[in-house]
């Protein structure tokens, strides 16, 4: 027998709302005040979730679980697949020795943590998230920003607010897809209208992370570094969006951004070179030299990484893929068990991607790095096994967090704190992103956030006259800032930075920078609604559903053979170039 969702258990939209808002009123009262560790926070708030579902919305006992279950087998897969093995690739990294060499030559180019950030967490981070996403952006860099010194708390907090720039067109733009999904507007109409308010803050965040992490004075000293960063990525972000589509901004931007960064630090250096005050000082020899083969040896873990995670996010490949190398199946017991507010069977599949999985593509790369950094596999097993040890507690956060999301979608909670927001009127376009900011906050995923909520800020904008672009963009826009305080999030930087237990400490690092953004955006839609309406796109709505298209796996298999040729190529490359060992230069 079918379950359906309630939105209003109270018959009053307003005390509903306060009763649906408990569980995450109760994590930021947990992690902000009371200072719990991530995993007990979480734990608590999904049983909270739970007991309000059952007791209050009347979903029965068995969905309430199950649904909890679902939800926390898939933070196990694929959200915990993806940093257990970019945690792993950075772990072989370090104990092979070559993160030395790595840190060698960061500080060839910078060793100002001003710098580092800037090409690391923003311009890197935001090259990662156009291809992967899913977290990996965020677990590698602030892994390489601990690796090379960093404050650990700044390393993860600087790398989740750097993550905000990116997020709407990552995983190449599958939130703008899903979001023109669900609500029937073009994705290129999404795409140049989130191309139209993302750079706005894009343009101003490598100020506002340097900034948090050395204060105004220290900033104007890297003040040209930081105008080619952010007009560099705000500008290709935004002709990209607005000219290409969703797909590729996080990629061109941030590579335009990469490379106009290092070409500028070829001509400039800073006056002074800046540290973390309590940092030590370096210990880097710099009498040393490695050669560019040792240089490109010790970086060919990323490089390969680089590599087959843009093959990874090819359609063709994930084509190919999920083919041969996919299991889906009805959730037993969920699939199809509820039924949303329309009377309309909500379904539960389970999706074993193993092949096509980027946590997979990860550990590719990093199993072909193995020999290549001097590591033999039984060596590499057991850091395999260390990094198992070491992501205990976020394994078990992550799976709670998911299990949270799951259990307040189902049941209609989110739905409920939604249509209070939606009865907002007029000032509907200014919560509009507030909407987005909640589903990342629950879901951690902008576009889990687009399919919960992208059709109700359609149909609530045409109710008071407002162009649904907006509307629908904003829950992209304001999604991005609810991605650094996210549970989920948070513990995927806790324990990428080596904070595994004090995610309170990284939480109330990034909240109120969250809150201050989510303003400026909120403030930014209003604009957009009503004073600035001629920067929305000229469009036409979706009128049918799109015919389905069955693969071509030749493409695929082509894409592939040329995959396995660059790879052999560079593996070939690295081989010859360390043919003659050269030794470290001491003078």
């Amino acid at each position: 027998m079918n379950w359906q969702q309630v939105i209003d258990p109270l018959n009053n939209i307003g005390l509903s709302a306060l009763l649906a808002v408990v569980p995450i009123l109760f994590i930021f009262w947990a992690l902000i005040i009371r200072k719990m560790k991530g995993y007990q926070a979480s734990l608590i708030a999904t049983g909270l979730a739970i007991l309000i579902a059952i007791l209050a919305y009347g979903m029965p006992v068995k969905l309430a679980l199950l649904s909890t279950l679902n939800g926390a087998l898939y933070g196990l897969f694929p959200i915990c697949w993806i940093i257990i093995t970019a945690v792993f690739l950075f772990n072989i990294t370090v104990q092979s020795g070559q993160f030395e060499i790595i840190k060698h030559y960061m500080a060839s180019i910078t060793s100002d943590r001003r710098l580092q950030a800037l090409l690391i967490a923003f311009s890197f981070g935001s090259f990662l998230e156009g291809m992967a996403g899913f977290g990996a952006p965020v677990a590698i860099t602030a892994a390489l920003l601990v690796g090379l010194g960093f404050n650990p708390l700044y390393a993860a907090g600087i790398c989740l607010i750097a993550n905000t720039a990116p997020v709407a067109f990552g995983s190449v733009g599958i939130p703008i897809t899903v979001a023109s999904q669900v609500s029937a507007i073009p994705e290129m109409a999404i795409s140049q209208m989130v191309g139209r308010t993302l750079p706005i803050l894009s343009v101003f965040l490598p100020f506002y992370l340097v900034v948090i992490m050395a204060g105004f004075r220290k900033t104007r000293e890297v003040l040209p570094a930081i105008i080619v960063a952010g007009v560099s990525f705000a500008f290709l972000q935004w002709f990209s969006s607005n000219t290409l589509g969703p797909a590729l901004p996080d990629v061109i931007a941030g590579i335009g951004s990469i490379v106009s960064l290092i070409v500028l630090l070829k001509f400039w250096k800073p006056k002074s070179t800046w540290r973390f005050p309590s940092e030590p000082a370096p210990t880097i020899n710099t009498d040393v030299y490695y050669t560019p083969g040792q240089i490109v040896r010790a970086w060919s873990p990323f490089i390969l990484l680089t590599i087959v995670i843009i093959a990874w996010g090819t359609k063709p490949i994930k084509d190919v893929f999920n083919a041969v190398g996919q299991v889906q199946f009805g959730f037993p017991g969920l699939h199809e068990a509820i039924l949303d507010t329309t009377g309309n069977a909500i379904p539960h599949l389970f999706k074993f991607n193993y092949l096509s999985a980027t946590g997979t593509a990860i550990l590719l790369s990093a199993l072909i790095s193995v020999p290549l950094v001097g590591m033999r596999y039984d060596e590499a097993a057991k850091v395999f096994g260390q990094t198992i040890r070491q992501l205990t507690f976020p394994i078990i956060t992550i799976a709670a967090v998911l299990g949270f999301a799951y259990i307040v979608n189902d049941s209609g909670i989110s739905i409920t704190m939604a249509a209070a927001l939606a009865n907002t009127g007029v000032l509907f376009p200014f919560f509009a992103p507030m909407l987005g900011w909640l589903g990342v906050f629950i879901t951690g995923s902008d576009t889990s956030a687009n399919a919960l909520f992208g059709k109700l800020q359609a149909t609530t904008a045409t109710s008071i006259g407002v162009d649904p672009v907006v509307t629908v963009s904003a829950n992209v826009s304001g999604g991005v800032i609810g991605k650094m305080i996210s549970p989920q999030s948070i513990a995927v930087a806790a324990a990428a930075g080596d904070l595994v237990g004090k995610e309170s400490e990284l939480f109330r690092f990034t909240v109120k920078h969250s809150f201050y953004m989510l303003l400026f955006i909120c403030l930014i839609v209003l604009a957009q609604a009503y004073t600035f309406s001629w920067i929305i796109p000229q469009y036409q709505m979706i009128v049918a559903g799109r015919a389905s298209v069955i693969p071509d796996f030749t493409q695929g298999y082509v894409y592939l053979m040329i995959l396995a040729t660059v790879l052999v190529a560079f593996v070939a490359s690295i081989w010859f170039m360390n043919k003659k060992k050269v030794y470290p230069k001491m003078s």
